[in-house]
C-alpha cells in the first residue's frame, strides 16, 4: 500500500510502498477514503508537541473508509460497508491503557498497543480493532471528506455527555473559537442546549458562531481580566449557567479556565478537556467554594465508544450540518502540501482531507 510516513521529527512526510496490514482475529482492515488533517499536525511532525510517538509511523488519527477484510470474531460488519475508524484503541484486559492511533500513546505501559497497532489512516489501508470499525451507512464517496468531520464532533460529544448536558440548560463553551470548542457549540445546541455562551478571544470568529446558529448563541470576547470576564460571561447568560465545556489551548491561562468554572450556578458542572500545561495546568479553584457550591469538575479524554453511533443518527437526522465545513482535499502523494494548509488555516469549520483515493499534483 502506499503511504505518509513520518521518518524523523522535523523531516517532511515521505510518500512510501509498505506491506500490507495483515488480518488476524479481532481485526479489521480498512481501505481509507478520506482522513481528516488537524491544524496542530505540523506541531507533531515537528516534535514541539512532544507527543509520544515511536518512528517510523504512518501519522493519522481516524477516518472513513470501506471494510477490506474482517476477522472471524466480526459479525456485523461486510466487506464494503462504510466506517468511521475510531482512534481512540483501548486495551481489553483489566485497567485499560489508551492511544491515539497514529497518534500518541499516553503512558509506557500503552506503548505495545502502539506497537502493535502502530500506522494510521494516511494511507491506502488501516489496520484496526474490530470494535474501533463503526458502520454509519451508505454515504457517497464525495462525501466521505466530510464525514472525517465526525472525529471532531466527538470529543466535544464525549464531554457533553459525560456532563450530562439536557435539553433547555445554558452552558459555557470555554475556547469556542477553536476546532473543537467550535464542534461544541454545534453538538451543544443539536443537543437542545436552551442557551450557548461562546466564549473565546477571536471577535470574528465569535461573530461567525452568532452568524451561523442564531441568536441561542451568546458570544463574549475574553478580555483576560479574570473578574471582567467573568461579570461577561454572566451577562451573556442572562441567568444561572448549568455547565461549562472547556477546550482552552494549551497557550491559555488558568485565569481564563477559573473565569469560566466559578460562573456556574449552584450544583452546577465543569469539565475540562483542554489543553493547559505546566504551572497553568494548576487552576488554583478554592476548596470552600467548590464544596459549597456544589460544583462537579471533571475531567474527560476523548469519548465512550456508543458516541459514534449516536453522533452518526444526529447527523442523519439533520441535527448536524455536515455541509458548513468548509472542506479543502488533497491526495495522498500531496500530504506534506495537506499539513502546510491545515496549519494555515485553522478555525472551527474548516476540514482540510488526505484523500488516498485519488492522484496527487505530481500524478
Amino acid at each position: 500500500m502506499k503511504a505518509a510516513v513520518l521518518n524523523e521529527f522535523g523531516s517532511p512526510l515521505d510518500i512510501q510502498t509498505l506491506p500490507d496490514p495483515v488480518l488476524g482475529t479481532g481485526e479489521v482492515i480498512v481501505d481509507v477514503i478520506a482522513a481528516g488533517v488537524t491544524s496542530y499536525a505540523a506541531n507533531v511532525f515537528n516534535g514541539s508537541r512532544n507527543y509520544l510517538l515511536d518512528l517510523p509511523v504512518v501519522p493519522g488519527p481516524g477516518g472513513v473508509g470501506r471494510v477490506r477484510a474482517t476477522g472471524p470474531d466480526s459479525t456485523r460488519l461486510n466487506v464494503g460497508d462504510w466506517v468511521f475508524c475510531d482512534s481512540t484503541i483501548r486495551s481489553r484486559d483489566d485497567n485499560p491503557e489508551q492511544i491515539l492511533l497514529g497518534w500518541t500513546y499516553r503512558t509506557e505501559a500503552a506503548r505495545p498497543l502502539h506497537t502493535f497497532y502502530h500506522h494510521g489512516a494516511f494511507a491506502e489501508q488501516m489496520l484496526v480493532p474490530t470494535e474501533n470499525a463503526t458502520r454509519i451507512g451508505d454515504i457517497d464517496a464525495a462525501d466521505a471528506g466530510r464525514w472525517t468531520a465526525l472525529g471532531r464532533l466527538l470529543v466535544p460529544f464525549g464531554g457533553l455527555i459525560a456532563g450530562d448536558l439536557k435539553a433547555g440548560e445554558t452552558i459555557v463553551v470555554n475556547g469556542a473559537t477553536g476546532g473543537f470548542g467550535g464542534a461544541g457549540v454545534a453538538v451543544a445546541l443539536a443537543m437542545g442546549a436552551g442557551k450557548v455562551v461562546a466564549a473565546g478571544r477571536n471577535g470574528r470568529a465569535l461573530e461567525d458562531l452568532a452568524r451561523r446558529f442564531g441568536s441561542r448563541v451568546r458570544p463574549v470576547q475574553m478580555t483576560g481580566v479574570e473578574s471582567d470576564d467573568r461579570r461577561l460571561i454572566g451577562e451573556a447568560a442572562g441567568g444561572p449557567i448549568d455547565m461549562v465545556l472547556d477546550f482552552l489551548p494549551r497557550e491559555a491561562s488558568a485565569a481564563q479556565v477559573r473565569a469560566a468554572a466559578l460562573a456556574v450556578r449552584l450544583g452546577g458542572r465543569v469539565i475540562l478537556m483542554g489543553g493547559l500545561r505546566g504551572a497553568e495546568g494548576d487552576l488554583g479553584l478554592n476548596y470552600n467554594w467548590l464544596m459549597h457550591n456544589e460544583t462537579t469538575v471533571r475531567g474527560v479524554w476523548m469519548y465512550r465508544r456508543d458516541a459514534i453511533p449516536r453522533m452518526a443518527q444526529m447527523v442523519r437526522a439533520g441535527l448536524i450540518d455536515l455541509g458548513q465545513y468548509q472542506m479543502t482535499e488533497f491526495a495522498l502523494d500531496d500530504a506534506n502540501d495537506a499539513v502546510a494548509h491545515a496549519a494555515a488555516n485553522a478555525g472551527p469549520f474548516g476540514l482540510t482531507v488526505i484523500r488516498p483515493d485519488r492522484r496527487g499534483a505530481s500524478g
